[in-house]
């Protein structure tokens, strides 16, 4: 885009038939003041002032540009005389200056230059953010396993081309919070974040707390009611549990979903909306659509994008961390000390059947710290004898040995920081040993420092 100010109205008239003859987007203002309004470090494009301007000359306009971000490109047009005022507001910000009478191709080639530097930069500004959230994302979902690692790229990836989502995964695995993970990652991040349980709506009451409707649209409508749909405008609508939802409102959800519009219950007003839906699902929707208990044509327009949480078991390797976390956080919440939990512990946390998956585990975190039970013993907690224990599981002794012995080195790498020094003398381990078996269970030392 560009933004021209120029306070002749002739020659805003011809410079803007020139840029769009020229296939360029214009945005033209006869004065500094109200063009001011439209810039910021978000804007891609370049801009154009002339020089000589009543109220806010040129001069302080580019100035004023560069202090809401300096590397905005800002073509000042100058007349003869003003050559040593635009040589000064380079020095101050601007990015190049164009002598009076401007020739249109002299005045397209420094566009393009500009509007070329402008993109490398917001590119690299694109790819700085998504560092520092990718950074930040480790903090909301824990873990250091494969398959959570790939989670947390793939929210990142999706979430910066936000299009219709459905997050598949069992019971407990925390599919809200993967939604509310893209929600605060997209450029919808300042919206709301609307949740709806579709298997809590009782069906006489789920068009109207989806779609909303007008006062008097049915007996006992005594008030205009904003949908769910209506009040997640400008952010993100979560349907939680969709295969729950009626078969006869999925179609009007699809309607919603292609063409982007709305109609409260009792009234032909059409509403233009501008939402993210995300969709959450513990069963395979496309079992479900070919056994008729989902619509097919629902279940194609979510296929677009499908992100999966892996089960508790399926990341054994995050359990220690994430119990820690959950026992330490209801310690400081119920004013309890925390003893950290015994080999033997945390042996039997990586073994058991999770069910119930994180909630399930932040649940026993819970029990644990309170003191749930006659000892504070995590296997009395998880039921105490091997039914409940993994121990009778198909994998052998061997495997879970392993998984045992790579919890260790992963703790102690936690511990000392990543310093290999500290962990080997902490494990009395050679480095060579240590070597081998961090390289046998893909455990990388920077991803502890």
């Amino acid at each position: 885009m560009i933004v021209l100010v120029d306070d002749d109205a002739a020659v805003r008239k011809a410079t803007s038939q020139w840029l769009t003859l020229s296939g360029m987007s214009v945005k033209t203002f006869a004065n500094a003041k109200e063009a001011l309004q439209l810039i910021s470090t978000q804007i891609n494009g370049v801009v154009i002032s002339d020089i000589k301007m009543p109220g806010m000359d040129g001069l302080e306009f580019a100035k004023r540009c560069a202090e809401i971000d300096p590397h905005l490109p800002v073509i000042l047009i100058t007349a003869h005389g003003d050559i040593q005022m635009a040589v000064k507001a380079m020095r101050d910000g601007a990015y190049d200056f164009i002598e009076k009478p401007v020739e249109p191709e002299l005045l397209t080639d420094r566009i393009q230059r500009a509007w070329e530097k402008r993109q490398l930069i917001q590119e690299n500004r694109k790819l700085r953010r998504m560092v520092d959230r990718g950074a930040s994302l480790e903090h909301r979902l824990l873990g250091r396993s494969p398959p959570i690692r790939q989670l947390r790229q793939q929210i990142v990836q999706l979430a910066a081309t936000p299009v219709d989502t459905v997050i598949n995964g069992a019971t407990g695995t925390g599919k809200e919070l993967v939604a509310q993970c893209l929600h605060e990652w997209s450029p919808r991040a300042e919206g709301p974040f609307v949740a709806v349980n579709c298997g809590a709506i009782p069906e006489t009451l789920f068009e109207s707390e989806l779609f909303g409707h007008e006062k008097g649209a049915f007996t006992g409508a005594t008030e205009k009611r904003i949908g769910k749909i209506e009040y997640a405008m400008g952010g993100t609508l979560f349907l939680d549990e969709i295969e729950s939802m009626p078969l006869k409102f999925q179609i009007k959800l699809l309607r919603v979903l292609q063409e982007r519009k709305l109609e409260r219950l009792g009234s032909n007003k059409v509403i233009d909306l501008n939402i993210w839906v995300i969709a959450a699902t513990k069963v395979n929707l496309e079992n479900a659509s070919a056994a008729g208990d989902f619509r097919e044509d629902l279940y194609y327009r979510f296929n677009v994008a499908e992100l999966f949480i892996p089960r508790l078991n399926e990341r054994q390797q995050d359990i220690p961390l994430l119990f820690d976390h959950f026992a330490q956080k209801a310690a400081y919440q119920f004013e309890r000390p925390y003893m950290p939990p015994t080999d033997d512990d945390l042996a039997s946390l990586i073994e058991y059947t999770w069910q119930g998956n994180v909630r399930q585990l932040k649940n026993i975190a819970e029990r644990y710290v309170l003191g749930v039970g006659t000892t504070r013993s995590i296997r009395s907690l998880l039921g105490g004898n091997d039914a409940t224990i993994n121990a009778s599981s198909s994998s052998g002794l061997n495997e879970r040995v392993q998984q045992f012995e790579a919890q260790l080195i992963i703790q102690s790498l936690q511990k000392h920081k990543g310093n290999i020094s500290e962990v080997m003398e902490d494990l009395a381990l050679p480095r060579r040993t240590l070597n081998n078996k961090m390289i046998q269970y893909e455990i990388k030392r920077k991803d502890y420092h």
